[in-house]
Formats: structure tokens, C-alpha cells, sequence
């Protein structure tokens, strides 16, 4: 039987989230909501997966352990922490992120 990690989202994950969400529901709320379930629908797969996401290719965020997972046009950071996978950031594709994490 494969080992579950438990997922926890640090608080930048959970403003940038809830920005995406405010910010595609004033067009479409219906598309918020499938945009959030599609967030939660491939960062809950890390729980029996963590090292599914690829290693950004910055050489400070590799040395600091960050994973991506792809989400549409959207990337999430996250860093595997013992049994703990932490979400910490929730940023769009085109965005520079570097200085953001």
C-alpha cells in the first residue's frame, strides 16, 4: 500500500486561489467554480503522488526543493516536507514568478 502525504495550503496559495476565483467569477461564475474543482481535482492527486510536478528550471527555486504542477495556464509551486506536501504558491502561466516565491 503506497503512503499518503497530507496536502496543506500556506496562506500566499490560499489568497492567490481565492484571487483566481473572485477574478473569473465577475465573467463567469459557473467557470470559477469548475476552475476551483479542477485546482483541487489534480492538487489532491500529490497526496499519493508528490513527485509528480516537474522541477522549475530556476536555479534557486530547484535549490530550494519547488515542484510545478501545470493546471491549465495556471502553475502551482508547491515543496514536499516529510510527510507534508505544502502548497505555496497558485500563479498564472504568463506571470514572472520568481520574485513572487
Amino acid at each position: 500500500m503506497s503512503k499518503s502525504y497530507l496536502i496543506r495550503y500556506l496562506s500566499p496559495a490560499q489568497k492567490d486561489l481565492i484571487a483566481i476565483f473572485k477574478y473569473i467569477r465577475k465573467d463567469n461564475p459557473t467557470t470559477a467554480t469548475a476552475h476551483l474543482e479542477k485546482f483541487d481535482k489534480a492538487i489532491s492527486q500529490l497526496a499519493l503522488n508528490p513527485l509528480i510536478g516537474v522541477i522549475p528550471n530556476d536555479e534557486r527555486l530547484k535549490k530550494l526543493g519547488y515542484r510545478m504542477l501545470i493546471v491549465g495556464k495556471y502553475l502551482v509551486f508547491y515543496v514536499v516536507k516529510g510527510q507534508t506536501v505544502q502548497i505555496r504558491r497558485v500563479i498564472h502561466g504568463a506571470r514572472q514568478y520568481s520574485f513572487l516565491l
